[in-house]
C-alpha cells in the first residue's frame, strides 16, 4: 500500500510511518515542522525527521497541510492517510487562535478534498477528548486522596454518546472538533472510509513533552533532568493513558477491516489510568528522583477526570490495550534515560 501520513515528523505519526514502513509499504510523510517554531523547540521534529529518514520506503516532504495543492500531490496513488498534522496544544490556541484554526481546520478539510478527489480507500484522524469539553466538568467527581475519580454511572467511561454542544471547548478544541465533523460527514456524504479517533492521553518513546502537551512524557524528561514541575490544579486530575503501540495495533485493525466509517473514543479506559500525583509516584519509584513540585490556578477547561469509555472500539476490532501503564512507563524512562543529551 501507499500510505500518507500527515505531521509524520511528530511523536504519533512518526510511529504510524515507521511502523508501516517496516511492514514493506510505500509511507509519505508531509510535514512542516512548525510545531518546532512555535514552541521555540526543533528538538521533537528535527529528530524524528532524521530518524525517519534513515528508515527504507519513507518519502519525506517538507510540505503544508493547509496548501491544498501539497495534500493533492501528496494523495494521488495512496491507499491510506492518517492525519495526525495538527496544533496541539490548548495554552497555543488561547495566545494564537487564528494559526490553531487554519492548522486544524483548513488542514483537515484540505486533506479530506485531496483524499475524495484521489478515491483514497481510507482516512484516519487524530481527533480528541476536548471535542466534549467543559461538559466533562459536569459529570459528578469523588475526591480520593491522591485521584479524583467518575461518579458510578460513568466508571466505564465517557461514551461517543456523550455531548459536545454548549460548553466551553477553547480554541484548540473548536478547530479539532470542526475536523472531527468534517470526517464523519465526508464518510456519509462521499463514502469515504474515515476512522475518527477522539483519543486520551496516548505516550511513549519519542514523545518530547512539554508542559502544555504531552504531560505524561514531560514529567518523565523533567523528572529524569531534575527540571521543576508546575502542577495546574491539585494534581488529582486523572487522564486513562494508552502506549503508543496499542494506539497503532488499533490503527492496523481499522486499515485492515470493512468498516465504513465511525467514532472511537480511544485511551487506556478505566483500568489503565493516572493522576498527576500517581506518575509522580511512579517515577519516583522508577527512577529514585523526584523534581521540584510547585503549584498554580487551573488551567482553562482542565477537565479533573477524563476516562475513555473504549468498550466501542473493543467490540468493532477485537482490539484491547496491552501494555500497563507501569510498563509502558518503564519503556519511556528507558527511552529518555538513553536520550538525555537530547533531552537537556
Amino acid at each position: 500500500m501507499k500510505i500518507v501520513v500527515t505531521g509524520g515528523a511528530g511523536f504519533i505519526g512518526s510511529h504510524v510511518a515507521e511502523s508501516y514502513a517496516r511492514q514493506g509499504h510505500e509511507v509519505v510523510v508531509v510535514d512542516n515542522l512548525a510545531r518546532a517554531a512555535l514552541l521555540k523547540r526543533k528538538i521533537s521534529e528535527d529528530q524524528n525527521w532524521s530518524y525517519l529518514s534513515k528508515i527504507k520506503g519513507i518519502q519525506l516532504l517538507r510540505k503544508d497541510v493547509r496548501d491544498p495543492k501539497v495534500m493533492e500531490n501528496a494523495a494521488k496513488g495512496a491507499d491510506v492517510i492518517l492525519h495526525a498534522a495538527a496544533q496541539t496544544a490548548v495554552t497555543t490556541s488561547l495566545v494564537d487562535p487564528a494559526t490553531d484554526f487554519s492548522s486544524n481546520a483548513i488542514g483537515t478539510f484540505n486533506t479530506l478534498e485531496a483524499a475524495r478527489k484521489a478515491d483514497v480507500k481510507a482516512v484516519l484522524y487524530c481527533s480528541t477528548n476536548k471535542v466534549y469539553g467543559d461538559n466533562v466538568n459536569s459529570v459528578g467527581v469523588k475526591e480520593g486522596k491522591q485521584r479524583y475519580t467518575f461518579e458510578k454511572n460513568f466508571e466505564k467511561g465517557i461514551p461517543e454518546s456523550f455531548s459536545i454542544d454548549h460548553c466551553e471547548h477553547t480554541p484548540y478544541g473548536c478547530s479539532k472538533l470542526t475536523g472531527d465533523l468534517y470526517m464523519q460527514d465526508f464518510g456519509r456524504i462521499y463514502g469515504l472510509r474515515t476512522g475518527v479517533f477522539r483519543m486520551s492521553c496516548i505516550y511513549g518513546t519519542r514523545q518530547f513533552g512539554v508542559e502544555d502537551q504531552g504531560w505524561l512524557a514531560w514529567f518523565a524528561i523533567a523528572t529524569i533532568l531534575k527540571k521543576p514541575i508546575t502542577l495546574y490544579g491539585d494534581g488529582k486530575q486523572v487522564r486513562d493513558v494508552l502506549f503508543i503501540d496499542d494506539l497503532i495495533a488499533l490503527y492496523d485493525k481499522f486499515v485492515k477491516s470493512k468498516v465504513k466509517h465511525g467514532v472511537w473514543n480511544i485511551g487506556g479506559g478505566p483500568k489503565f489510568t493516572l493522576s498527576l500525583l500517581e506518575l509522580l509516584d511512579h517515577l519516583k519509584g522508577i527512577t529514585g528522583k523526584q523534581s521540584p513540585l510547585s503549584y498554580s490556578d487551573w488551567r482553562a477547561s482542565d477537565q479533573k477526570v477524563y476516562v475513555s469509555d473504549i468498550r466501542k472500539a473493543m467490540d468493532t476490532f477485537g482490539w484491547a490495550p496491552k501494555i500497563a501503564p507501569e510498563e509502558g512507563i518503564r519503556r519511556l524512562v528507558a527511552w529518555i534515560q538513553e536520550n538525555k543529551a537530547r533531552l537537556g
